[in-house]
């Protein structure tokens, strides 16, 4: 199984114009991701689609893969499938461009979470998931803020709702016990694909749940389709940078948590050919 992962890019955002270029610790934060992506294992190529050749540059000049794209997707998805209908992989990866200091391990979850599973039982699960993502631990507070996002799951780890709003109605995560009550998740916004799937979901036009939570995972579901959801460890440096007060956040971490450097474009194609 080939896998790519695919970081979308653009100079544009409302909140931190050009912070896929901000510097952190000498590098544009764009290519710290790149690096961090390129430690995962099981993949066998990074690259980063944008539409700002200025990004394209800072990437190529460390040494990094970029690809051009269309300036008129109107979201990571549809940047990420014109990139893909062009690849050969069977599996694809998306990767958030503001995550300077991701886990590969969290790339590898995704991956794995691909694969067919069972139920605590060993009863069979539904058919192998064309989609996956990732969900980790509410801390205390983080059910009411709008700005996290809540997946609540099945028993066999798919994917029944994501909102903004607290869910389930009337169970706070820290009163839930495991196996009596449904426990809502906090959504690590981290999606691989099986390429056909992928390149079909882009075709489809936004949904009213889609549109009413502003989150584009439940056109998913509202077109029937799972998405498999991987539990993984929740990481404190794990900072999606949207505003100044992140990069700030980011930059200290870089100071007090030295990172480990990539391996670099050469050596990932070495050791997976």
């Amino acid at each position: 199984m080939s896998v790519v992962v695919i970081i979308p890019a653009r100079y544009a955002s409302t909140r931190l114009p050009g912070k896929a270029l901000a510097d952190i610790n000498g590098k544009p934060m764009i290519v710290h991701v790149l690096r961090r992506a390129e430690l995962a294992r099981g993949v066998d190529r990074v690259l980063v689609a944008t539409d700002d050749e200025r990004i394209a540059v800072a990437v190529e000049r460390e040494g990094g893969e970029a690809l051009m794209t269309s300036p008129s997707h109107v979201s990571g998805t549809d940047r990420i499938a014109e990139v893909a209908s062009s690849l050969a992989a069977d599996v694809i990866v998306n990767v958030q461009g503001d995550l300077p200091m991701l886990e590969p391990g969290y790339v590898e979850a995704a991956i794995a979470a691909l694969e067919p599973a069972r139920d605590g039982n060993g009863e069979a699960a539904p058919p192998v998931p064309s989609m996956s993502t990732l969900a980790t631990a509410l801390a205390p507070g983080e059910a009411e803020r709008t700005q996290v996002v809540k997946v609540v799951r099945d028993r066999f780890g798919d994917a029944l709702y994501f909102s903004r709003s607290p869910i389930p109605w009337g169970v706070a995560p820290e009163d839930a016990v495991a196996g009596d009550a449904p426990v809502a998740l906090r959504h690590v916004g981290l999606y691989a694909y099986r390429r056909p799937f992928l390149l079909g979901l882009a075709k489809l036009a936004p949904t009213p749940l889609e549109r009413a939570e502003r989150l584009e995972q439940l056109r998913v579901l509202e077109h029937g389709q799972s998405i498999r959801v991987a539990l993984v460890e929740a990481s404190p440096a794990m900072v999606e940078v949207d505003t100044p007060e992140d990069l700030e956040r980011v930059r200290a971490l870089f100071q007090t948590r030295p990172v480990r450097e990539g391996v670099g474009s050469a050596n990932l194609r070495e050791r997976h050919g």
